[in-house]
């Protein structure tokens, strides 16, 4: 298979186990309190720059093409959660809908550092 079907599949995945995850068990990642706050982002970093350092290994590509795989990755996720973001109390009811901002930013962090990771892998390659 090639590396944007490839890619674009494990996107869709990546962005419905996110809104899944996010339907399901969202009142835990937004709790109140700097603390929390803090945490979700500190995580939301560290898995990003990780799936962006393991792009090429999940994928199966080479080192230099991993900055392509995951911007082919981040694109159906960037543009889903841009579209349940701008409608986050009708895809999560159970949430308060003035954190649609934060889920916003949480996305945009997660795929910047995933992006960063990748430019990293193939800099180097």
């Amino acid at each position: 298979m090639s590396l944007p079907f490839k890619s674009l599949g494990l996107g869709f995945a990546i962005t419905a186990a996110i809104f899944a995850l996010f339907h399901f068990a969202g009142p835990w990642f937004f709790l109140d309190g700097r603390r929390p706050f803090q945490l979700n982002f500190m995580a939301g970093a560290a898995f990003g720059l990780m799936l962006g350092l393991l792009m090429h290994h999940i994928l199966q590509v080479p080192r230099k093409a991993a900055t392509q795989a995951m911007a082919l990755v981040a694109v159906p996720g960037m543009l889903v959660m841009a579209a349940v973001g701008s409608h986050f109390a009708v895809f999560f009811p159970r949430l308060d809908p003035a954190l649609d901002k934060v889920f916003g930013s949480l996305m945009l962090w997660f795929y910047g550092f995933s992006l960063a990771g990748a430019l990293w892998v193939a800099r180097r390659a």
